[in-house]
């Protein structure tokens, strides 16, 4: 069931503290708070709950703040409700009324916020914060809005830049012959779960060999160089090992087994292990390296394989992202569990561009991959200009006006780049930490969401700072002072500041 908030949330000015304190309303948490439309999209949570049945949920403030936080500080979930518990800016973030001591939820909780808001939701919630953002700065809305209503044609504004990168998860790097060791381990642990209710009947419980499978695996495993002929030697007895013991349990359940004396994690196992004695077994007959759909984590059977092709780094195993970046905000287009050709998005993409800004824009800044001949006639057709050099042969001249062009637009998609080594470097889309599809792709989500976070408060530092600077050259040799007229217009155009209640206009 879920019961949305009566009382409005008071300001932080009015936050009860118990030490008699004030919030400040400069604050980087009250700040971001208000950045959010947090009540546009709680009716859409408000969905996922039944109208009469169940206890009160918590709210969509508190779920999608809480998962904010731990991006943003880049903690455990453990560690997220401690510092929640600790600090009263967050619990203002998260929808408090007052500060409390106890912590206002469990940590398991957030696996559950992470299941309901799914990345769809996040991404809308993004978008609309950028184009909020982009529409308050943009000084032609009114020239815009003017045109659209005489029906002319909007002509295309901003740049567009694309790209495409891997989230890797939290798995040990897949080898054949690991993954073989691994099934067979867990083989053998089954088995020995589903023969306990049969001791009476069955006297012997089944061979394993489980000991000299160990010895034959480490025998390779040990070595610092093994041989193509070893290794598959290797994997071909550990196949049959495997093969042995997933015969066992089906006999164990033609005698009187049940899978009900499993549990859930070893029961989705037990079908994943299936899985991989197909693939490794068809690998291995066939004496190749590839396979549709091929698992290389028993734990998280949806990761598979990304060949990117970068140094020192040729494969990652995660998912895929496409990524779009408009004015340093960045949007996440697609995200997959499988691989996929970056290319063919483009399009899908521009027209993303499209919907949420009203217009294509002027240039489309991409690397090698997407500069196709289907791709380059399609941005011809809207006008739209795609960096690179044309197809085919280069030519034997060029310009100073091309080459000056041609290293413009690489230095201009660089910031993309710059957003990717932010996202891998600072926060959590380097290692995905979570389990579940589902939940990964929430988080990798929360990711970008943060990023772009992140930028409109450095935006509100960098007016803050105007305050103390001078904006007439030819008033420099004077004392410093304080333009409270330029600096306020600009809060006031971002909406930081409210100049009727602030404390900024009262000091102006």
């Amino acid at each position: 069931m879920y019961r949305k908030e009566e009382q409005p949330l008071p300001p932080p000015e009015k936050f009860e503290l118990p030490f008699e304190g004030k919030l400040s309303p400069n604050n980087r948490w009250v700040i971001m708070a208000e950045l959010i439309p947090w009540d546009d999209f709680e009716e859409e949570y408000a969905k996922l709950f039944s109208a009469e049945k169940g206890a009160p949920a918590k709210l969509f403030r508190m779920a999608l703040g809480t998962l904010i936080i731990k991006e943003k500080l880049g903690t455990s979930d453990r560690e997220t409700i401690e510092q929640i518990r600790e600090n009263p800016y967050l619990q203002y973030f998260i929808g408090l009324n007052c500060y409390q001591q106890e912590p206002p939820l469990e940590s398991s909780m957030l696996v559950h916020f992470r299941k309901r808001i799914d990345g769809e939701l996040i991404n809308k919630i993004n978008k609309k914060i950028v184009k909020r953002e982009i529409d308050k700065s943009d000084k032609e809305v009114k020239k815009k809005d003017c045109l659209q209503e005489k029906g002319e044609k909007i002509k295309n504004k901003g740049k567009l830049i694309l790209d495409a990168t891997c989230a890797p998860a939290d798995i040990k790097y897949p080898t054949d012959l690991g993954i073989l060791n691994q099934a067979r381990i867990e083989t053998e642990r089954i088995i020995d779960n589903l023969y306990k209710p049969l001791r009476v009947k069955l006297r012997k419980k089944p061979r394993t060999s489980r000991i000299i499978a160990r010895k034959e695996y480490l025998k390779v495993a040990k070595k610092r160089k093994v041989s193509y002929q070893e290794r598959r030697k290797a994997i071909g007895k550990q196949l049959k090992y495997l093969k042995k013991n997933l015969g066992n349990i089906e006999d164990l359940i033609q005698a009187g087994a049940s899978l009900e004396n499993l549990s859930k994690r070893q029961k989705n196992c037990l079908e994943t292990i299936k899985k991989v004695y197909e693939q490794q077994q068809s690998m291995w007959e066939n004496k190749t390296q590839s396979v549709p759909q091929r698992i290389v984590s028993l734990t998280q059977p949806h990761i598979r394989p990304i060949v990117r092709g970068k140094a020192g780094k040729p494969i990652e195993f995660g998912a895929k992202l496409s990524v779009s970046c408009v004015d340093n905000y960045v949007f996440l287009d697609k995200i997959s569990l499988e691989n996929f050709n970056e290319s063919c998005h483009l399009k899908e993409q521009v027209e993303k561009y499209k919907e949420t800004f009203g217009y294509y824009p002027e240039s489309v800044h991409v690397d090698k991959i997407y500069r196709t001949r289907e791709n380059k006639n399609w941005c011809k057709e809207r006008g739209i200009r795609i960096s690179g050099p044309k197809l085919g042969r280069p030519p034997k001249n060029v310009s100073e006006e091309e080459k000056k062009q041609a290293h413009s637009d690489e230095c201009f998609r660089n910031a993309i780049e710059g957003k990717f080594g932010q996202a891998k470097r600072r926060f959590s889309i380097n290692l995905v930490m979570t389990k579940l599809p589902e939940t990964s792709i929430t988080s990798i989500a929360i990711t970008f969401l943060v990023v772009n976070l992140c930028k409109l408060l450095r935006q509100f530092l960098s007016l803050f700072l105007s305050l103390f600077t001078n904006n007439r050259t030819g008033e420099l040799i004077k004392p410093p002072f304080i333009n409270f007229d330029y600096t306020l217009n600009n809060f006031y155009v971002l909406k930081f500041i409210d100049l009727s209640e602030n404390s900024w206009s009262k000091v102006a």
